[in-house]
């Protein structure tokens, strides 16, 4: 399949999409959080909760819709990154653990996608407590003590992985930016925005991990939660207040990667060759 005009073939179109998707959300996240920390109004959500803030506004069902299309084109994108290794990232086992995170966040942001079209269409918010629910069923099975724990310690770790992106300053490494341009906005704006992003990571890992511990699904929470634990320590509403911001960084940012990010999108056909290779692999 031929890359179509301007050298975008159609995944890479997709892809660019997505992460304009992903960054609205989260700089709607990101701003009611921070509405909530100082007191003007707003709720410290997770992600459903910014499309129903969306879905409140003016045309709300409508860009609500467009978002579920993006979102479902960033699970795709994260889906072939996995599959077909897009971003060349090896077989080593750093490259196949981040290869597997990328399946992982394709299946997260496709529930996601899903959510939002149901919302668009007015059948309200499909799916329920994904992070209880998911808890509970796997809290039900052989072992699912240890594989929760297990999960948790994947969340903490990407919230390790978060935060040395911000220490290290590499955010910007796939960028199409000459050095100025990441020095100046882009690598401050994508630093804020990882290590906000690797501070919740590291709380919901926790609560993974206690939920395990005492074998309660209750324990488990999500983004909503980890605000709500930031907010009620000692001037929590300048912790809340910094990560809500840097949420929304991290939104900022997607909108930089939806125009920067260099992509190497294979064509479709070629997507469709590794996928049945996958499924061949694993039958």
């Amino acid at each position: 399949m031929n890359p179509l005009p301007g050298g975008r073939n159609t995944i890479e179109r997709i892809a660019r999409l997505g992460y304009g998707a992903r960054g609205i959300v989260y700089i709607v996240v990101g701003a009611l959080a921070l509405l909530a920390a100082i007191g003007q109004g707003g709720r410290a959500g997770d992600s459903k909760d910014a499309l129903r803030a969306v879905l409140g506004g003016p045309f709300g069902a409508v860009l609500v819709g467009l978002i579920a299309l993006g979102l479902a084109g960033f699970a795709l994108w994260r889906l072939v990154e996995g599959v077909t290794d897009a971003d060349r990232r090896g077989t080593s086992a750093k490259g196949l653990t981040v290869r597997g995170a990328h399946l992982i966040s394709a299946a997260i942001y496709f529930g996601l996608a899903v959510s939002a079209a149901s919302l668009s269409l007015g059948l309200g918010m499909s799916g329920g407590d994904g992070v209880h629910d998911g808890t509970a069923w796997l809290l039900a099975k052989p072992f699912g003590r240890w594989l929760v724990a297990l999960g948790g310690l994947g969340v903490i770790g990407g919230g390790f992985g978060f935060l040395g992106k911000a220490w290290r300053g590499d955010v910007t490494d796939r960028l199409s930016l000459d050095a100025q341009a990441r020095d100046r906005w882009a690598g401050p704006v994508g630093r804020f925005g990882y290590a906000a992003r690797g501070i919740a990571f590291l709380i919901i890992g926790g609560f993974l991990v206690a939920a395990a511990w005492h074998q309660r699904s209750s324990e488990a929470k999500g983004l909503t939660e980890a605000f709500a634990l930031l907010r009620a320590q000692p001037y929590g509403w300048i912790l809340l207040a910094l990560v809500a911001a840097g949420h929304a960084a991290f939104g900022a940012f997607g909108l930089i990667q939806a125009r920067y990010r260099h992509i190497d999108a294979p064509d479709i056909d070629r997507v469709d060759d590794a996928a049945g290779a996958a499924v061949r692999a694993l039958t």
